[in-house]
């Protein structure tokens, strides 16, 4: 079996359906600092490109905004998009300076703390900032791949998930 049957290289963008392009973009570039790029003219519908972090984000605007559904739950269990950051104090101290709610939660793992900071976007994407990398990645080599629930409930003790909701 291949290993990249498609010969992927990175991930180039991640793509979002905004009720407000310009509120996004504004979101983007100042709360998580990606910055505005060039967009193909040939486009006939509005939005923004947006570069940051070895990856790009399109930001399409809606045509029909005020159907489009909002999530206000913060839940890290929900589709989201992960950072990983300098320092974790930093980040949760101008989250607080910006008025922005969050959910803190650590997860513990063979000895291995993880922060993780969960919020949205103007338009209810999640975002979650986080000090993953102290997470070692452990290939599944030679094992049936299996969802990580089901790998963790046999073979390792479940991880303990703390969470907190931060004004």
């Amino acid at each position: 079996m291949k290993s990249n049957p498609l010969q992927l290289k990175s991930l180039n963008h991640i793509s979002f359906v905004c009720r407000s392009a310009e509120e996004s973009i504004d979101f983007y570039q100042n709360v998580l600092g990606f910055v505005p790029i060039r967009r193909p003219g040939s486009f006939d519908f509005d939005g923004a490109w947006l570069f940051g972090f070895g990856m790009g984000i399109h930001l399409l605007q809606s045509e029909d905004p005020e159907t489009m559904p909002k999530k206000t739950e913060i839940n890290p269990k929900d589709n989201h998009i992960s950072f990983q950051c300098e320092s974790m104090g930093a980040v949760e101290k101008k989250l607080k300076e910006m008025g922005i709610d969050y959910v803190r939660a650590r997860v513990e793992e063979g000895g291995i703390q993880v922060d993780q900071l969960f919020f949205h976007d103007p338009d209810g994407f999640m975002i979650e900032i986080c000090n993953c990398d102290s997470l070692p990645v452990i290939p599944l080599a030679g094992e049936v791949a299996r969802s990580c629930s089901r790998v963790n409930s046999l073979q390792m003790p479940q991880p303990r998930v703390k969470q907190v909701l931060q004004q």
